[in-house]
């Protein structure tokens, strides 16, 4: 199979479109809780809903945003599947073994540090690695990042976090 960045974007899009519709559904069909004389107003499924149909409004921007762009692939595809299988691999090794074994707040700022400077290093691969200035605005960012995300579980939605 073989996918230009254009072609792989308009898949993703239409993925992303009908993960955001069964979110949206599934939200919409969630059971009430009027049956205990809860308002109507604080449904369950409101924030799935919500989210679903932002979920389908980023996929159409994004089908949209490649409206212009040819569909034939116009250069090696390997780059794209090795970036793939580098993602994947990354996600997989932060659910699996670093949430639940490291408190998450660092095991997430380590997980957005390493992604993002594997990307750079394999971006900048023919211009030299990118300079310290760069890796420490990546710490900086993975950090507050880490834990922005960890005080919002946290504090916003009230959710113990591992």
């Amino acid at each position: 199979m073989r996918l230009d960045s254009p072609g792989a974007d308009r898949v993703t899009a239409l993925v992303l479109f009908l993960l955001g519709g069964a979110a949206a559904y599934g939200g919409f069909v969630m059971d009430r809780l009027e049956i205990r004389q809860i308002h109507p107003a604080s449904i369950p499924g409101l924030v799935p809903m919500i989210l679903g149909a932002m979920l389908m409004v980023c996929a159409v921007a994004l089908a949209w945003s490649t409206r212009r762009a040819p569909t034939g692939g116009a250069g090696p595809e390997q780059v794209s599947w090795r970036r793939f299988a580098v993602t994947l691999f990354w996600c997989a090794l932060y659910a699996l073994a670093a949430i639940g074994q490291i408190p998450f707040a660092p095991a997430t700022a380590v997980f957005v540090a390493g992604f993002i400077l594997w990307f750079l290093w394999t971006e900048n691969d023919r211009a030299g690695s990118p300079g310290p200035l760069v890796v420490v605005a990546v710490l900086a960012f993975s950090g507050a990042t880490a834990f922005g995300i960890a005080a919002l579980f946290q504090y916003g939605f009230l959710v113990r976090l591992p």
